[in-house]
């Protein structure tokens, strides 16, 4: 019961790495709050973590908007007087070359993955100051680390997030709080399944193009990451600040050949 009574934020837990992370943080302890713009997949994942004994509420709200984050985070205020952890875990596929997205797509990337970030860290940050303490997990990608083909919107939001992590750390250190970022690779979820539809004739053969490039040969799970991120959001990485933390199957210190 490493996240024993930690009241957490996660976004995006309606499916995915963000579900699976919910579904553990609960039977790691921990009061979970989901977060998702789709209400029947939030409510799936509540219902998955109470069963399995846990506790957890939905709250819906559109992380790019500063009225429903805002309510949100005072409602989970009131109910529990406290955030401990805030995973900044939603986000949106971006896929294109650069001279062929357009301005409304590009903009749609960027809103998602850096503002979903940055707002609601806004809100949640000012009561973490106030109890000089909390872990924040922003959910950056290995891309912001290697160039990957048709990648360019996605990978520009990325590297932002990672960038965004480290000044966050320097800023809130004082305060006790810890901000690091998960660098997945390649993670079989909803999210990787869709991306590989709209933009592969042959889904199947670029998944195994994928395994290639990976030292592990394998694809992630989002339990993989899950377990990445239950590491930060613990006490156990109480010295772990501003970090990248890769989950990446050796995408990144990958082959040559």
């Amino acid at each position: 019961m490493r996240l024993q009574g930690k009241v957490i934020l996660i976004t995006g837990s309606g499916s995915g790495i963000g579900r699976s992370t919910a579904q553990l943080f609960g039977r790691e302890g921990a009061k979970v709050i989901v977060n998702d713009l789709n209400t029947e997949h939030g409510e799936e994942t509540v219902q998955l973590i109470q069963q399995a004994g846990g506790e957890a509420v939905f709250i819906r709200a559109d992380v790019t908007n500063p009225g429903e984050v805002s309510a949100m985070v005072e409602q989970i205020i009131a109910q529990y007087g406290r955030i401990d952890v805030l995973f900044n875990n939603a986000g949106i596929s971006g896929v294109g070359l650069l001279h062929e997205i357009e301005p409304e797509a590009w903009d749609k990337v960027i809103n998602v993955n850096i503002r979903g970030v940055f707002i609601p860290s806004k809100y949640v940050i000012p009561h973490m100051m106030k109890q000089q303490s909390g872990s924040i997990i922003n959910m950056s990608s290995c891309i912001a680390e290697i160039g990957l083909a048709r990648r360019a919107s996605y990978a520009a939001t990325k590297g932002a997030v990672l960038a965004l992590t480290k000044s966050m750390q320097v800023d809130y250190a004082s305060y006790n709080i810890r901000v690091n970022a998960l660098l997945p690779g390649t993670i079989m979820t909803p999210f990787v399944e869709d991306y590989l539809k709209k933009s592969y004739d042959n889904p199947e053969e670029a998944i195994e193009g994928l395994k290639k490039r990976q030292l592990s040969e394998e694809l992630g799970r989002p339990e993989d990451v899950a377990l990445a991120a239950l590491f930060l959001a613990s006490d156990d990485s109480k010295f772990v600040m501003g970090a990248p933390f890769y989950v990446d199957g050796g995408v990144v210190f990958g082959k040559n050949a």
